[in-house]
């Protein structure tokens, strides 16, 4: 039985006057508060810093992701390096 699952090939990120970020490319949203949001993409896993963040769009289909609120910082973690699930991060 095949997979439902769509098969990116990109991810961009597109940032706008470090209030407004669009993601492609994404597999899943890890954690999410107000303060720091942590997603897998096809390339790896990424973790943004900010105040008041808000995800306002996530389209899991087409691997799309928005997030409103002042973004601080934007760090990539190597593929290898992210648990994938809560056991992962427990026996880490």
């Amino acid at each position: 039985m095949s997979e439902n699952r769509v098969n990116f090939k990109n991810q961009n990120i597109i940032i706008e006057d470090r209030s407004k970020i669009k993601i492609t490319g994404v597999e899943q949203v890890d954690s999410y508060n107000e303060t720091t949001i942590v997603l897998s993409t096809i390339k790896g896993g990424i973790s943004i810093k900010g105040e008041g963040l808000n995800i306002s769009n996530l389209n899991i289909d087409d691997g799309s992701l928005r997030i409103s609120g002042m973004i601080n910082s934007l760090t990539y973690i190597s593929k290898e390096g992210t648990p994938k699930n809560l056991l992962g991060k427990i026996f880490k």
